[in-house]
């Protein structure tokens, strides 16, 4: 009995064998193709978010001098070369976080830990653009633009590195990054930066910030690990107070800007500049509906996504735009 299953196997057809051989999937080699590479470089650099570099036309657009031909061509030129600096960020973040996103459920899929990437070439291509971006400043735009890019990727390296693991430092690391956008264009331009203008920035930064962080820790709540290793250490009721407090303080500035005249004389029909309160304020409001509800995780998202907060920031667009060019 026990010699039977032996016997039965040579005694099976040798052509069986010979099918199933030929029938048996062989293994297939990675993808070759050119695009392969670029594409995954292209991806690891988040297009997604090249949206917040818009903030470069904060200042000019503060200012009223956003519409000439020389400002649009500097500050596109801004734009990309703020943008190459998020991307090389990116890439070196994403090289040295290679390891630990292979075990999370959601990053394992990024380019460089998925292997479309390698990891030399993230890193060699985020040095390349780190390096060229301040060089091509410095040769193209004003000298504090280049110090301020150098500045930008000297912090937020920092960041990938340390920075990051440190309570409350990564709420001001990341916050000074969007100040930093809405600073270059007036830089750039030659504008002053008023004292309004970079407080509320600064503060509309660190609630849009600390709303996502929020969000994070409460779809992360009860769950095995996090998305973020600082969520294990703040509690949701810190983070809520900041991007409360950061809201009102935004808020406050901006109303403080509105209703000082400052003695210029007003040719409008209507105080564009005191109407404009009404929609910042309540897109503010609309926007903390999504940070309460744990849900404003992606701030783009949010933003472009409800068409509410979209119609509102229009109204707003359109009365600040009036209030600027009447001042």
């Amino acid at each position: 009995m026990t010699e039977a299953a032996p016997l039965a196997d040579t005694a099976r057809p040798a052509g069986t064998l010979l099918e199933q051989r030929t029938r048996r999937p062989r293994p297939t080699p990675p993808s070759r193709r050119p695009g392969t590479l670029l594409g995954g470089l292209l991806r690891t650099t988040r297009p997604k978010q090249w949206v917040k570099n818009v903030l470069v036309v904060a200042a000019p657009a503060a200012a009223g001098q956003l519409f000439s031909r020389a400002a649009a061509g500097r500050l596109v030129l801004v734009f990309a070369l703020f943008t190459a600096c998020a991307a090389a960020v990116y890439l070196i973040n994403d090289a040295r976080d290679a390891d630990a996103d292979r075990a999370h459920p959601t990053k394992r899929h990024r380019p460089v830990a998925a292997g479309q990437v390698p990891v030399p070439v993230a890193y060699g291509v985020g040095g390349a653009l780190a390096v060229l971006a301040p060089a091509l400043a410095v040769w193209l735009t004003a000298p504090a633009v280049a110090a301020l890019l150098t500045a930008y990727l000297g912090m937020q390296l920092a960041y990938c590195v340390s920075l990051k693991h440190v309570l409350v430092v990564d709420l001001a690391v990341v916050t000074t990054g969007f100040l930093m956008r809405a600073m270059i264009g007036g830089l750039a331009l030659g504008i002053p930066l008023s004292r309004w203008f970079l407080i509320t920035t600064g503060f509309g930064a660190l609630f849009m910030v600390s709303a996502k962080r929020y969000s994070e820790a409460v779809q992360m709540a009860g769950t095995a690990g996090a998305t973020r290793a600082l969520l294990s250490e703040y509690t949701t009721g810190y983070l809520r107070f900041v991007w409360q407090l950061a809201a009102g303080v935004a808020v406050l500035a901006y109303c403080l800007w509105a209703l000082e005249q400052g003695g210029v004389p007003h040719t409008s029909v209507l105080p564009w500049r005191q109407l404009s309160m009404v929609p910042f304020i309540l897109a503010v409001l609309r926007y903390a509906v999504f940070a309460d509800r744990g849900t404003a995780g992606e701030p783009e998202e949010v933003v472009l996504g409800d068409r509410a907060l979209a119609l509102i920031g229009l109204a707003w667009l359109a009365m600040y735009g009036l209030a600027v060019a009447d001042w």
